[in-house]
C-alpha cells in the first residue's frame, strides 16, 4: 500500500515541475529574444545559429530555473492533494506528513544532481561553445557586432562608431574608430565612409576606411595628424593574452579547488567562496521541499495562480538572503563555507520550523498573521457600510 500511495504522489510532481522549467526559462530567455530576433533580421545571421545560441544559454538558465520549477511543482501538487482533502484523508488512515514526505524528498534529490551536474558539466560546455560560435558568426557576419548611432566596445581595446550603417553592417559612414591597443599612442581615426571584411584565415577583422584623416598623440612626441584616401585597419577577434586577472565566475570547478603558488589570501578566499556557492546551489532544491510540503498545504484553497506567486516570493527571499550572504563573504564578514551555505541552512531552518507546526496541525503563523488581517479588513468594511 506505501509503494502505491508513494508512486501516486511522486506522479503528481513532474506535470508542475515540467510547465515550470518551461515558464520560467522562456521568462529568463525574454531579454535576450529582442537582441537575438535582430541578429537575424537585421545582421542576417542564420537562425539555425540563433537556436544553437539559445540552447549554449540554456545551462546557465537551468541553474536557477530547476530549483524555481520544482518549489512550484511541490506548492502545486501538496495544494492539489489537500485542496481536494487527499491528505486529511491519508492523516485519517495513520499517515502522517512525515510518510508523506519520501516522495517529494527523492524528486529533490533527483532535481538536486541534475542541477549538480549542470553546475559542473553543462555550463562550461554551454560558456566555451557560446564564445566558440559568437566568434565563427562575426568572422562569417562582419558587421554583427556594429550598430549605428551607438559607441560600440566588442573589439579588445578599440571604440567605434558608424553614423550610418548598411543592413548587414559591412559598409558605413561618419565612422570613428577609437584605438587603445598602444596605451603609449591612443589613436583616434575619423572617415567619412568605411567597408568591414572578415579574414576567417586569421580570425581578424578589416576595416578599409576612406578619406579621413589621423589623430596620434605619442609619449614625447606630441600630437600628429595625417589626412589619408584610403587607410586600412586590422582588428583580431580573439586576444591571445588577455588582460588582467579571470574572474572567478569564470573560472572552472578544478581552478577554483587548487589556486596556483603564490595566490595572494584574498583571491585564494574569494576562490573558496565561490566553489561553496556553486556546490550550495544545487542543494537548494532540497531545502525548497521541506519549505514547500508545509506552504502547499497550508495553501490548499489557493489555487494555482496564488501558488506560482508564492513560489516567486519564496524564491526572491532566498536570492536577497543568498545576495546578502555573498556580499559579506566578499568583505570578508563571513568565512567562504558560512557564505556558500548559509542561505541553505537558514531556510532549511525555517522549513523544518514550517515542517513541524504543520505535522502537529498547527497554523502557521503567517497563516494565523493573514487570517487576523483578513478579519480586521472585514471588520472596517462593515463599520464602513453600516456608517
Amino acid at each position: 500500500m506505501k509503494k502505491t500511495l508513494y508512486r501516486y504522489i511522486f506522479n503528481e510532481i513532474p506535470p508542475p515541475f515540467l510547465v515550470g522549467m518551461v515558464t520560467f526559462t522562456l521568462v529568463l530567455l525574454m531579454g535576450r529574444f529582442l537582441k537575438l530576433a535582430e541578429m537575424v533580421v537585421e545582421k542576417g545571421v542564420p537562425f539555425a545559429d540563433v537556436v544553437r545560441m539559445v540552447s549554449y544559454l540554456l545551462p546557465s538558465f537551468w541553474l536557477f530555473t530547476i530549483p524555481m520549477a520544482l518549489l512550484l511543482s511541490i506548492l502545486l501538487a501538496f495544494g492539489r492533494l489537500s485542496g481536494d482533502s487527499e491528505v486529511t484523508a491519508m492523516k485519517s488512515c495513520g499517515i502522517s506528513l512525515y510518510g508523506l514526505f519520501p516522495p517529494p524528498l527523492l524528486f529533490s534529490v533527483l532535481a538536486s544532481l541534475a542541477c549538480l551536474w549542470v553546475q559542473v558539466y553543462a555550463v562550461p560546455w554551454g560558456n566555451s561553445s557560446f564564445k566558440k560560435l559568437m566568434l565563427d558568426i562575426a568572422q562569417s557576419s562582419a558587421g554583427v557586432s556594429i550598430k549605428e548611432k551607438v559607441f560600440n566596445n566588442a573589439f579588445p581595446d578599440m571604440v567605434i562608431y558608424a553614423d550610418g550603417l548598411s543592413p548587414k553592417g559591412e559598409s558605413m559612414t561618419g565612422v570613428i574608430v577609437h584605438d587603445e591597443r598602444d596605451p603609449k599612442a591612443p589613436t583616434t581615426v575619423f572617415a567619412a565612409t568605411g567597408t568591414l571584411f572578415s579574414d576567417r584565415r586569421n580570425r581578424s577583422m578589416e576595416f578599409q576606411l576612406k578619406n579621413g584623416s589621423i589623430h596620434r598623440n605619442e609619449a614625447g612626441a606630441g600630437y600628429r595628424m595625417v589626412q589619408f584616401q584610403e587607410y586600412i585597419l586590422r582588428v583580431a577577434l580573439t586576444d591571445p593574452a588577455p588582460k588582467g586577472p579571470k574572474k572567478t565566475s569564470e573560472m572552472t570547478m578544478e581552478e577554483l579547488r587548487h589556486p596556483p603558488a603564490g595566490t595572494p589570501k584574498k583571491e585564494a578566499r574569494l576562490r573558496r567562496q565561490e566553489l561553496h556557492s556553486r556546490l550550495a546551489l544545487p542543494f537548494s532544491c532540497i531545502v525548497f521541499t521541506f519549505v514547500g510540503v508545509p506552504l502547499g498545504i497550508q495553501n490548499r484553497r489557493s489555487g494555482k495562480a496564488s501558488g506560482f506567486s508564492l513560489s516567486i516570493a519564496v524564491i526572491l527571499c532566498y536570492y536577497i538572503v543568498l545576495s546578502g550572504f555573498d556580499t559579506l563573504g566578499e568583505k570578508g564578514i563571513l568565512p567562504p563555507v558560512i557564505s556558500g551555505w548559509g542561505p541553505n541552512l537558514l531556510f532549511l531552518l525555517g522549513g523544518g520550523y514550517l515542517f513541524m507546526k504543520t505535522a502537529a496541525e498547527e497554523p502557521l503563523p503567517l497563516t494565523a498573521l493573514y487570517q487576523r488581517v483578513k478579519e480586521a479588513v472585514r471588520a472596517l468594511t462593515r463599520k464602513g457600510a453600516k456608517g
